[in-house]
Formats: structure tokens, C-alpha cells, sequence
């Protein structure tokens, strides 16, 4: 299994790296997927941490050439991520294929600039619930959530139920992809 990993500077370094090495111990392929090329500098919360080399760049991947995708948060990170076009419709492309997906802390923001929370059970950092209400989400106040092959967890302090819903979610696959309009559940 192939697994990207969307993050630019700024990434909160620990909810990079905990992921990173749950794919990595599944025996999966994890792939840093940026804004640019070269290396991307980590936080630790608001202290520089470390820098990560940038396997590939967004604007030349495609959803397609993975079977999952996580989005770590840090504020700045999705912040700056969410003005990207290439990186929103990587976002977009593997909800709407139902590829597993798991975001956590301020990455929210991803899934609320690509438009795919609508009808969506999902938390994040608290300070984000507003947004993902106005987008039409349901916002909940727990360590994670799971919703159709999306995982969300709010903070490093919830890593640990995060990585473990994440490696049930991947290992399952695809899921259903539910219409937007109608209700109606289709497999694309």
C-alpha cells in the first residue's frame, strides 16, 4: 500500500511522524507530498523541529497514485496548504474516490476548502468546529472520529487512537462513496 502524506512547512512534526511510522510498521509505502521540492520544516507546536525531504510535489501527483492519504495539521501547515489548488483537489479526489483518509488537529481545513465534509461526522482542533459547521459538517468533541474511511482526531495528545483507526481504515480500503445529491450510496 502507498500512503501520501499532504504537508507543507510548518506541519505539527509529531502528528507527521507518529503516522509516518504506523505506515511504515503496516509495511506500507509512505510518500511526503508538498507544495515544492526539497525539504519542509517541522514544529514543534511553535518551535522549529526538524526538516523533512519532500518526495514529490503535488501539482505532478494524482490521487490515483496512491491507496491513502493523511493530512497532518500544525496551524500554518493547511493554513497555507488550503490556497493551493493542486493540493485542495488532491484532498477532493480521494474522498470522492472513498479512499481512506485521515486528517487530524488544523487539517480539517482541507477537507472544508475541498467542500467534502457536507453530512460528515468529523473533529479537529476545536478552534476549527465553527468552520466545519459552516461547511456543513458535524463536529464532535472526541479523540477520533470515523466516518465512511475518513479518520479525524483533534491534537498530538489523541496520536495514539488516531494511528489505530487509521491502520483499521486503510487496511478496509475503498469505501462507499455517498452522493451528494439524493442520499443514494454508489462504488466508483
Amino acid at each position: 500500500m502507498k500512503v501520501a502524506f499532504l504537508a507543507t512547512d510548518m506541519v505539527e512534526q509529531v502528528e507527521l511522524t507518529e503516522p509516518w511510522e504506523t505506515v511504515e510498521r503496516e509495511g506500507w509505502t509512505p510518500e511526503l507530498v508538498s507544495l515544492e521540492k526539497g525539504s519542509i520544516q517541522g514544529v514543534n507546536h511553535f518551535d522549529p523541529g526538524d526538516r523533512f525531504a519532500v518526495d514529490r510535489v503535488v501539482a505532478d501527483v494524482s490521487a490515483d497514485d496512491y491507496d491513502a492519504l493523511v493530512v497532518p495539521g500544525g496551524v500554518a501547515n493547511p493554513d497555507r496548504m488550503r490556497t493551493a489548488p493542486d493540493a485542495v483537489d488532491f484532498v477532493r479526489r480521494f474522498i470522492e474516490c472513498g479512499k481512506p483518509t485521515a486528517v487530524i488537529c488544523h487539517g480539517p481545513w482541507m477537507l472544508v476548502e475541498a467542500d467534502v465534509v457536507r453530512g460528515r461526522e468529523l473533529t479537529s482542533w476545536p478552534s476549527l468546529a465553527t468552520d466545519i459547521r459552516n461547511a456543513g459538517g458535524i463536529w464532535r468533541d472526541a479523540a477520533v472520529v470515523v466516518d465512511n474511511g475518513l479518520v479525524t482526531s483533534r491534537k498530538p495528545a489523541d496520536l495514539n487512537a488516531f494511528c489505530k483507526k487509521l491502520v483499521e481504515e486503510f487496511r478496509e480500503g475503498r469505501h462507499v462513496v455517498r452522493e451528494a445529491i439524493g442520499g443514494r450510496d454508489a462504488h466508483r
